[in-house]
């Protein structure tokens, strides 16, 4: 069955999507940018640069980071990252649910090949 994948442009030079989405879930999950970064097989740097492309793009933090100590640092979503990841996903369940029919004929065609 096709699939479909979103990607919402911000600004000129910032866009969402799953990516980043699952960066900042696992973030939540975890309660660390590096353990959300071997989770997902990325570098910590990378994830770092992505959270702070986020947090610049939205003009204020999704994620707030404690650096390490006696008991190392840790990460959570602010309000803003939480908002972001549930309006994330209502937009894609809303996509999804409106593009259900176009593609299950789009299957049709490819079954009938």
């Amino acid at each position: 069955m096709p699939s479909l994948s979103l990607r919402i442009n911000l600004d000129p030079d910032g866009r969402i999507g799953p990516g980043k989405i699952e960066l900042l879930e696992q973030i939540a999950a975890f309660g660390s940018i590096s353990a959300a970064a071997r989770g997902m097989e990325m570098s910590y740097k990378h994830a770092w640069d992505l959270v702070e492309d986020m947090n610049r793009v939205f003009g204020k933090p999704l994620v707030a980071a404690q650096t390490g100590g006696k008991k190392g640092g840790g990460a959570q979503l602010t309000a803003v990252g939480l908002a972001v990841v549930c309006r994330f996903r209502a937009i894609e369940r809303a996509a999804a649910s409106a593009a259900a029919q176009h593609m299950e004929a789009l299957q049709a065609e490819i079954d009938a090949g």
